[in-house]
């Protein structure tokens, strides 16, 4: 199924995941949304990397905005979102064994971009029309620093990774939605194995 055909059927968690998808779904029109050059908003991919026992979160410190985060990235013309969010976490942490738990979008959101400087060059205040998707890594493969984006790699608990960014929107907005949602997860996998 197609990207447009899956945020369709995807049931929001919450108002701001209605309100978000019902965006997602008129900013899709465009041709140009899946390119970064399309300097109001444009498709990104994030990531929930949790671990075998679904109770560490990987995090990377990111260098523009001063805090502990998910990871993910743009799409750059990609349609493939879950693609790019598996690609993504090997390019930003350094592990290597990287897998979806489901293919199905574990998330929504529209994040708000301010202006920054990327190498040297200003890039302006824009949206990023972000899909999330929950992954599995190995939390004993080592992980690795990408200079230009961040300055750490870590694991934390689903809490710890809450309280780790210093971005308030974030935690409150998206990250604590996030481990609730793993926990609701983590319920219903328990539930089908019985």
């Amino acid at each position: 199924m197609d990207l447009v055909g899956q945020i369709r059927q995807y049931v929001p968690w919450n108002a701001q995941e209605e309100q978000d998808r019902a965006e997602l779904l008129h900013q899709l029109q465009k041709d140009t949304v899946f390119l970064r050059e399309n300097r109001a908003a444009h498709m990104t991919a994030s990531a929930w990397v949790v671990n075998a026992d679904r109770d560490r979160v990987l995090m990377a410190y990111h260098n523009i905005y001063r805090s502990w985060s998910w990871l993910g990235g743009h799409a750059d013309g990609e349609r493939d979102l879950l693609s790019v969010a598996v690609r993504e976490v090997k390019e930003e942490s350094g592990v290597k064994n990287v897998r979806p738990l489901s293919e199905d979008i574990f998330s929504l959101e529209i994040l708000t971009v301010d202006g920054h400087e990327k190498k040297g060059v200003y890039v302006p205040s824009h949206l990023h029309l972000n899909v999330t998707y929950l992954l599995e890594a190995d939390e004993r493969e080592q992980t690795i620093v990408k200079p230009d984006e961040n300055a750490g790699v870590a694991w934390f608990t689903p809490d710890g990774a809450v309280e780790a960014s210093t971005e308030p929107w974030f935690r409150e907005r998206i990250y604590k939605k996030l481990n609730s949602k793993l926990a609701q997860w983590k319920a219903a996998k328990g539930r089908c194995q019985r």
